[in-house]
């Protein structure tokens, strides 16, 4: 499957699915890939997460319904997922600016969240520093947490977790044993059945031998071909507009499609918010 074909495929049945109650593991599977990386790539081509753009497009429909037809505000409210009418009150008023009341008695200016396309659109000489690495398995010494695959949550708590780790000393720890002082990691696994919730997110870095601290777990990391990229610029706009063009840019336009099971990104060391700060992104990826 063409790989903006897939993305394509699962926005399509996400929106003619708009009224039921959605399975991200059976969107993705459109696509697929898994729900945390499905939702990842749309959030990053999109510039909106997975939930909040299902949220957006019901309630641009809802509100698209009581405009133009005499429905009543409960059914709406049943028909677009909400359990009751004050819930549904709330969320629509936070969108709309305008309660689903007034919209009956008075009509009223409405918001509107259009639906996705997936499009590639070829501009200028565009350069990418990136390479094609064959990387022979190596072990990493690694402090993991589960996250949700909601991007609205991770967003949030993956940033938290690395505020943490260099406050009770994890960061540290690990710079200190890895003979490869130049990165530590932030390792996204997607090694969970397809109908989890929770992906697995570590701060790691190669190990060094020794002693596997409590709190911590050795793994390996399975020879595999990536696609290495080069980042240039203060976090974290420098990585994620980098993350942007990996998805938008090469992957449409190269020879070689992510394998979706894992990404890494590395962090050197140095001031994280200079404008020369150096770190890289690993995506494992096969030839199509």
């Amino acid at each position: 499957m063409n790989w903006i074909t897939g993305i394509q495929n699962a926005v399509d049945y996400l929106e003619e699915h708009i009224t039921d109650e959605l399975d991200f593991a059976v969107i993705a599977k459109q696509a697929a890939c898994s729900p945390f990386y499905f939702q990842r790539i749309f959030g990053i081509l999109c510039g909106i997460p997975l939930g909040e753009y299902i949220r957006g497009r019901r309630l641009t429909l809802a509100g698209s319904e009581l405009s133009l037809t005499g429905a009543k505000v409960i059914d709406v409210a049943l028909k677009y997922g909400y359990d009751s009418p004050e819930s549904f009150t709330r969320a629509f008023s936070r969108f709309h600016g305008i309660t689903p009341s007034e919209v009956k008695r008075d009509g009223g200016c409405l918001k509107s969240l259009s639906r996705v396309s997936v499009q590639i659109i070829l501009k200028g000489g565009s350069v990418m520093d990136y390479k094609i690495v064959k990387k022979k398995a190596f072990q990493v010494l690694e402090k993991v947490e589960k996250q949700s695959i909601d991007d609205t949550q991770n967003q949030n708590t993956i940033p938290d977790f690395w505020t943490r780790s260099h406050k009770d000393g994890t960061v540290e720890m690990l710079l200190k044993q890895t003979p490869d002082r130049s990165f530590i990691y932030g390792i996204c696994y997607s090694n969970e059945p397809t109908n989890s919730k929770t992906f697995d997110y570590s701060i790691a870095a190669v190990y060094g031998g020794g002693e596997i601290p409590a709190g911590f777990r050795l793994a390996e990391i399975p020879e595999q071909m990536w696609v290495v990229f080069g980042v240039t610029g203060a976090m974290p706009d420098a990585i994620q507009k980098t993350w942007h063009r990996i998805y938008a840019e090469f992957f449409p336009t190269s020879n070689y499609r992510p394998t979706y099971e894992m990404n890494i990104e590395a962090y050197s060391a140095g001031m994280m918010t200079a404008a020369d700060y150096q770190s890289e992104i690993w995506v494992p990826v096969e030839k199509q």
